[in-house]
């Protein structure tokens, strides 16, 4: 049982001196602040030689697109910026401080580059964030801050919504020329591993390219880094919403042509219909900036509204040629050959009794409706009628010269009646067949107009 009680024993004694051991460390990281700060300055550059220049080495991470202003032409933008540099008076051997090979201090403690956004947008032009910095016993510097930036862009909205826009954001230190600090990119492009995908614009890609660049201020050279965000619109909401509703608005226009001119609502179709493509023009100029650049949508919307002010003047005028009334003249020869003979024909437009293929005579041998022969001959046919059929001469009163007057009053005006209707008719249907075909030629027109938007957009 002794045995057994003093086996333990040489257990405990690790026990107590154990919080010892680890408080040693954190006695090592005071002394070692204190002694890398005891006679440090943040306000010079830290370098041994001042005739050499600091490297810097800048890398961006893209985590978020917040939003693309396009009429501000203004770019949110949520980044991760880390600075690498070297400061020559933050070493210290690792071995005669506990072993400690890096140390987290606040980044005011140190030196720190003023790599700033050249294209910065921001009322306020708020920095990053005050982060901690990561020093390494062999002087290396680390430092990762969050920023969101406000960049300007300039937008090209020339095929919206099947526009792709280019942003770049240029990195460089403000004050430091390329004799003092050599900013340069770690990596060809930024970092897009832990980028948020956005519902509105796809990212392509983020080249980096280094620049030196010589102002007109000075004859030192100032080097950036320069980072390209290739975007890509994401164009299905703006399809669904504004593109497709235009399309099925404008092939209604050309159906005004097909409305029986009787009916009164033929201008009102193509009135409402110009009045539905202003407001989705509206729509789009809210949303784009006022420059010269008149977007893709934008040109169709143009088109489509001029397309439709033409169809309802043509309408007008069609119109105007249906209600003629019967003080009209007579058709003339060149628009009964080319109109109703014609292109009567080729839009397929005949009335009630006749054929597509024979518009001038119905089958079986009657005269069609309209039809002039058929008309000049009714009357005299029913004249003569009454003499083959009539009683002899010398038994009626038909040889009497006022009943004999009467009757010729009655038929001339039964011929007047006649020609009138028979020419009237053919006014109406010259109109029905101007509409028909300006029917076709409309529904080509906005058929064409659309294959060349979605045509150019590819």
């Amino acid at each position: 049982l002794g045995g057994a009680s003093a086996a333990p024993r040489p257990l405990r004694a690790p026990l107590r001196v154990s919080p010892g051991c680890r408080a040693a460390p954190g006695r090592f990281a005071y002394k070692l602040l204190h002694d890398l700060f005891a006679n440090y300055s943040s306000a010079l550059r830290p370098v041994e030689d001042t005739d050499r220049a600091l490297n810097v080495t800048l890398k961006v991470t893209l985590a978020q697109i917040i939003d693309m202003d396009e009429r501000n032409q203004v770019l949110t933008s949520y980044l991760w910026v880390r600075q690498t540099w070297l400061d020559a008076h933050l070493t210290w051997d690792k071995d005669e401080y506990g072993g400690i090979d890096s140390i987290r201090i606040p980044s005011s403690y140190v030196w720190r580059p003023d790599i700033i956004l050249y294209n910065n947008a921001d009322e306020h032009f708020g920095g990053s964030m005050e982060t901690n910095v990561v020093l390494r016993s062999d002087g290396h510097i680390t430092w990762d801050s969050p920023a969101i930036t406000k960049s300007s862009c300039k937008v090209d909205v020339s095929y919206f919504p099947f526009d792709g826009q280019q942003c770049r954001l240029t990195f460089g230190s403000w004050t430091h020329n390329g004799n003092q600090i050599d900013l340069r990119n770690q990596l060809d492009s930024g970092d897009l591993t832990d980028f948020v995908e956005n519902v509105e614009w796809e990212v392509l890609g983020m080249p980096a390219t280094r620049n030196v660049i010589t102002y007109g201020c000075c004859s030192e050279p100032y080097p950036d880094v320069t980072y390209t965000l290739l975007l890509r619109r994401r164009a299905s909401f703006y399809i669904f919403n504004l593109l497709l509703p235009c399309i099925m608005v404008s092939f209604l226009a050309p159906l005004g042509f097909y409305l029986p001119a009787d009916s009164g609502e033929k201008v009102s179709l193509g009135v409402t219909v110009l009045l539905a493509l202003t407001v989705f023009q509206l729509l789009v100029a809210e949303s784009m900036p006022p420059s010269e650049s008149v977007p893709l949508i934008g040109k169709y919307y143009i088109a489509t509204m001029t397309m439709i002010t033409a169809s309802t003047a043509l309408t007008i005028f069609i119109m105007n040629v249906h209600h003629c009334g019967p003080g009209a003249r007579p058709v003339p020869p060149w628009a009964r050959r080319l109109i109703l003979h014609h292109l009567a024909r080729l839009c397929c437009v005949y009335e009630v009794g006749e054929s597509c293929k024979s518009p001038q005579r119905a089958p079986g041998g009657r005269a069609a409706p309209g039809d002039a022969r058929a008309a000049a001959e009714s009357p005299g046919d029913g004249q003569e009628g009454v003499e083959v059929r009539g009683c002899p001469w010398d038994h009626c009163l038909c040889h009497h010269d006022g009943l004999l007057r009467d009757v010729g009053y009655i038929a001339g005006c039964f011929r007047r009646h006649r020609a009138n209707q028979r020419r009237t008719g053919e006014w109406k249907k010259v109109a029905k067949v101007m509409d028909r075909f300006f029917m076709w030629v409309f529904f080509l027109m906005v058929f064409l107009m659309s294959v060349l938007v979605l045509g150019n957009a590819a």
